[in-house]
């Protein structure tokens, strides 16, 4: 795994030693970020001599000019520890400040994060720092949180950075253990629908089946049993937990939706599913003839809402609205509508949401109209977020 461990300017940041040379004595291939701050606590020699890469504190070399991207650091990592965690660069975390190396890089990084707070017991609780981890573990990170016993002032009581030992272990029972929706059934709907018009003709609509897939991805990764109705997609499943049901139509998502449906304990509506369906379907290729040519449409059963007047109590419903515009609005009517527990919804007003984007940027109301907003994130990390939402509220 390819882990970068930032250090900031506190006196537990000797400890950051240690947890580098535990994560290298595992395989992982680490980089170390410090802020100028944290040099004045341990030599960046040290850190550089264990992880056997140079450390990094400033945006470019000022002897040569090579220049230190934050971009690519952030894609480049599958994970990012911050150990310690000052109650500064909380702070500033939170609110997305960005004046050095380390916190540029966080504020692009994709990958999961984790903070280890580390500072003097009255720091440690005042109700800002609370405040701002607070945001931060609602922002999706991992608190490793402080512990507790004699502090560099004297005082005794909670502000110690955990050992990174401690570290290391939740770390790893993070990806390694995180098995949380073992023996779950989830069902989810993905893709776009084709209405045949004739035998070479169909009406569809932009769907990738991106975003179904990812959640997919995730809800398996965790131990779900998942299985996809899915239609006509350019995406193969990873993980062996997932069984794809394909289809084409409208009519035939409802079916296969509605069979597996009874033994889901989870649902989620990710599917864009045509509104209409023509009423006759030529047996033979439409010749052109004439400058105009009227196609007859119906409605096609609403899958969502109709399986959602089976839904019961134990199940959780998740829906999908994507909205040009009164997006709030006429999602909550979406929620209402169709029985969701809640509903994710997509503005195609927002840059890189919505169809064929590898990004999606998403907000999530529920059954009591509360509202959470979410950043532009890869789809997978928007997965991620969905999932834990459902892990959270229910």
């Amino acid at each position: 795994m390819k882990i970068i461990v930032g250090i900031t300017g506190g006196i537990a940041a000797y400890k950051a030693a240690l947890l580098v040379r535990l994560l290298i004595k595992q395989g992982n291939e680490v980089k170390v970020l410090m802020t100028p701050l944290a040099k004045n606590f341990i030599a960046p020699l040290t850190l550089s001599t264990l992880s056997k890469n140079p450390v990094l504190t400033e945006f470019y070399n000022p002897e040569n000019g090579d220049w230190n991207s934050h971009v690519d650091l952030g894609l480049w990592a599958d994970a990012f520890i911050i150990a310690p965690a000052t109650a500064n660069t909380l702070a500033k975390m939170a609110v997305g400040v960005a004046d050095n190396l380390l916190l540029t890089t966080y504020l692009s990084a994709k990958c999961p994060i984790f903070f280890a707070p580390a500072m003097d017991l009255d720091m440690y609780k005042h109700q800002a720092t609370q405040t701002n981890i607070k945001t931060l573990i609602n922002r999706g990170h991992t608190c490793i949180e402080a512990d507790s016993g004699e502090l560099a002032s004297g005082l005794h009581g909670k502000g110690r950075m955990q050992e990174p030992d401690k570290i290391v272990e939740l770390f790893n029972n993070f990806f390694v253990n995180k098995k949380d929706f073992l023996k779950k059934n989830v069902l989810i709907t993905a893709g776009p629908t084709q209405e045949a018009i004739d035998p070479v003709r169909f009406i569809t609509n932009h769907s990738s089946g991106k975003m179904g897939y990812s959640i997919a991805e995730e809800f398996a990764n965790r131990g779900a049993n998942v299985t996809i109705i899915s239609g006509k997609v350019n995406i193969k499943p990873k993980n062996k937990n997932i069984d794809v049901i394909d289809v084409i139509s409208a009519e035939q998502m409802f079916f296969q939706t509605k069979k597996h449906f009874d033994k889901s304990d989870i649902i989620v509506y990710a599917a864009a599913v045509a509104d209409y369906t023509p009423i006759i379907i030529s047996e033979k290729k439409i010749k052109k003839n004439g400058e105009t040519l009227n196609i007859e449409l119906k409605k096609t059963k609403d899958i969502a809402k109709e399986l959602g007047k089976i839904k019961t109590d134990k199940q959780i419903a998740i829906g999908f609205a994507l909205e040009t515009d009164n997006e709030i609005e006429n999602a909550k009517q979406k929620l209402i509508k169709k029985n969701f527990d809640f509903v994710v919804l997509n503005s195609l007003q927002d840059k890189g949401a919505g169809f064929q984007h590898n990004t999606n940027k998403i907000t999530i109301i529920n059954k009591k109209n509360n509202v959470k907003y979410f950043e532009l994130k890869n789809k997978n990390e928007v997965a991620k977020d969905i999932v834990r939402h459902i892990k959270t509220n229910n």
